[in-house]
Parts: structure tokens; sequence; C-alpha cells
């Protein structure tokens, strides 16, 4: 009695999907940890992690195409780095259940309300591949220092990701709150190549 028997090969499957929802309830719990540690904190300063931004890619003159983002309550803004270092700036516009990118100018004029409420470029505007950014910096509701990342849950980064080339940067970009010893990966997340966090 109390010990694991195995009698019936199904109990091999019974087990992944049990391990499964274990580690969809653990992502569903640190969703809503970091969500709290956001609205702990709604005054942070971008300042600081954008010098950071700008200095990376100062440091790296090849990466001359760069994806960033429009921030959400807890996000790190990256809207003024245009003004720091010269790039081909690239943000995101979700098209369905994708994120396709169109190269923005002018970030005041360039941009609109879209999908969830965030800042997307304007339709119009040229499109630029997946396959030609050199870097794409990705927010997330929390980071680990091994790469791992957790989104909120929609999975609009890791399916576009999957698209990046190999040699791709992938920069996870946070505060400093938002930084966790450890994030459980699954199969389907794709691991940051670093992260800057302030």
């Amino acid at each position: 009695m109390g010990e694991w028997q195995e009698t019936n090969p199904d109990d091999k499957l019974a087990r992944h999907l049990a391990g499964a929802m274990a580690e969809a309830y653990l992502k569903k719990d640190l969703r809503e940890e970091l969500r709290r540690r956001v609205s702990e904190n709604p005054d942070s300063d971008s300042g600081a992690v954008v010098c950071d931004v700008a200095g990376y890619l100062s440091e790296r003159p090849s990466l001359k195409v760069v994806a960033v983002f429009s921030a959400l309550p807890g996000e790190v803004d990256l809207r003024t780095l245009p003004e720091e270092i010269e790039r081909v700036w690239v943000f995101p516009r979700v098209v369905g259940e994708n994120l396709v990118f169109h190269k923005v100018r002018n970030f005041a004029k360039d941009l609109e309300k879209g999908a969830y409420g965030v800042l997307e470029p304007k339709a119009k505007l040229k499109q630029v591949a997946i396959e030609e950014v050199d870097i794409f910096m990705c927010p997330g509701l929390g980071f680990d220092l091994k790469g791992g990342r957790i989104g909120r849950g929609k999975g609009f980064y890791d399916k576009m990701l999957e698209e990046a080339r190999p040699e791709a940067v992938k920069l996870g970009v946070c505060f400093g709150y938002q930084l966790l010893k450890e994030i459980v990966m699954e199969k389907h997340d794709i691991r940051m190549n670093g992260v800057i966090a302030g």
C-alpha cells in the first residue's frame, strides 16, 4: 500500500500529463506573483535600462535591424532608444495569432493603438521579414539568468522566435524585480541569449 505500481502502459502517459498540468499550475502561479510585483512597482524608471540597452547595441554595430516592443504595464519603455543610437527599428503588430514587424522611423507618428491596447506600427508601413531582424528585444513578465522567460501566456513571442535566424540575438529586457532564480521551461519555450535588467 502507498507504493507506485505500474499496472498499465497508459500510466506513463498519465504521469506525463500530471507533470505537464503541475507545470501549467506553476506557470499560472508564477504569472500571478509577477503581476503582483508589477502592481507594486508602477513607477519603475526605464531610463537606466534604456542606457544599458543602448550601450549593448553600441558595442555590437553588426546588429543593424533591431526589433523592439511597445511597453505594457511592467515592461521597459524603449521608445527613447532611437535618440540614443542609430539603427533600423522595427515594431511588432499582431495579425491573427502572429506577430509581423514593420519599420518605424518616427515613434510618435508611426505607432497607433492596436491589439490588446498596445501601440503598434501602422499597417501601411514597410513590413520587415522576421529573418531580416538581427536582434529581438523581448518583453516578458519574468526572466532568469539562464535565458528562461515567462510571457503573458499568449505565446506570440515563442511562436515568432521559432522563425528567427539561428544567429539572431534574443535579448530579454526587464526591471530588476522581474529577475527570478529559475523559470521552468517547456519544449516550445525559447531561451534568451541574454537579459538586461535594471
